[in-house]
């Protein structure tokens, strides 16, 4: 009924997170009637974003510069490092402007159902980070999800040695929330009110 470059986009538009079939068909008619000025500039878009974007080798964070902006800032308070999940966490953060200090993206937690391990979290890198002599606190900003809490307590553990101060978020957050999903004004309430662990 539709050629294969229609279905193909359907596909992958369907891939993105919360886009259903239904939903990809919608939007794929929308972004083929409007060629000119919604596809094209898309899709030019699309193809900058995936040969300019890079991950961050300090954070992980994702910037078009290696290290990433917020990394390269001065201006930010060098002794705090505040760990998420994902980036869209970072980003929820920095949305806020009530932080000044720096990032650690973990790229997930652990989760025995999902098979990730440690080793497919980044945080070598973090207790790393940790170890320099700037460093003062640590901020765990995770998800409080089951997850989230487990990959937390883990994270005591492996920064215990180091000579930081450990905090996380206050319960402020809603158990069961997603950072990225929560308005200015809880997450602005969290960060001033977290509590050491």
């Amino acid at each position: 009924m539709i050629g294969k470059e229609i279905d193909t986009l359907i596909h992958l538009l369907s891939k993105l997170p919360g886009i259903g079939p239904r939903s990809a068909r919608r939007l794929a008619l929308q972004m083929l009637k409007q060629k000119d000025s919604l596809l094209l500039p898309l899709s030019d878009a699309l193809k900058d974003a995936a040969v300019n974007v890079k991950t961050c080798p300090v954070c992980c964070n994702l910037d078009t510069a290696s290290p990433c902006s917020i990394c390269r800032d001065k201006s930010r308070e060098a002794s705090t490092i505040c760990i998420v999940e994902q980036i869209g966490d970072l980003w929820a953060l920095e949305r806020t402007k009530a932080y000044r200090g720096y990032y650690h993206v973990l790229g997930g937690t652990l989760s025995a159902l999902d098979n990730i391990g440690p080793e497919d979290l980044a945080i070598p890198s973090l207790v790393e980070r940790a170890k320099q002599d700037n460093v003062k606190e640590i901020i765990i900003a995770l998800n409080a999800t089951v997850d989230g809490q487990t990959t937390a307590h883990y994270l005591i553990d492996r920064l215990q040695y180091c000579d930081v101060k450990v905090t996380r978020l206050a319960h402020g957050v809603p158990v069961g929330g997603a950072l990225d999903y929560l308005d200015d004004g809880t997450l602005v309430t969290a960060l001033k009110a977290r509590l050491a662990m």
